[in-house]
């Protein structure tokens, strides 16, 4: 069976993959991460309040808040997608099936796969895909300074997860 991220978004010009071992059934798992706040943490709050965006609620609220749109949804997936120009300070992030020129298309997953010994790798990953030439640029510059903070607070999102599981 296909991801619904690749299904999604196929093809991307950035990528990142945040991942986790956790003692979990995959969909107890991936109820444990889509739960989890959008600030999970001081500094996951202090980044969040730096762009601007809302604290509170859990990573898929903060997510549809500022206009990403559930693509897809299974008991061990939840593909989250939005197009739009976030180097921008109150970017309108749209419909990713509608993109509009000098715009990124992002596409992101919260995952929760089936390993041995009733380990679950519970995973987010994000692509982002450049429209044209000129967004391609602004993205870049934009994410040599966002990208490690969204590292930061991905990996903020699977401890807590890890953390409320059980585990450490």
């Amino acid at each position: 069976m296909e991801r619904g991220l690749d299904a999604t978004l196929p093809e991307w010009d950035w990528h990142e993959v945040h991942s986790r071992v956790v003692a979990a059934h995959p969909k107890r798992a991936l109820e444990a991460l889509a739960s989890t706040p959008i600030a999970a943490g001081r500094a996951a709050r202090v980044l969040l309040s730096i762009r601007g965006l809302a604290t509170d609620g859990t990573i898929v609220d903060g997510l549809e808040r500022i206009g990403f749109g559930e693509r897809r949804r299974s008991p061990t997936e939840i593909v989250l997608g939005a197009c739009g120009a976030p180097w921008r300070l109150h970017a309108e992030m749209r419909d990713l099936g509608l993109p509009r020129r000098h715009t990124v298309l992002v596409a992101c997953d919260l995952r929760a796969e089936a390993l041995d010994d009733g380990l679950t790798l519970l995973s987010t990953e994000t692509r982002i895909k450049a429209v044209d030439e000129h967004a391609r640029r602004r993205f870049r510059a934009y994410w040599s300074l966002v990208g490690p903070c969204s590292a930061l607070l991905r990996r903020a999102w699977l401890a807590n997860a890890a953390t409320r599981l059980g585990g450490s």
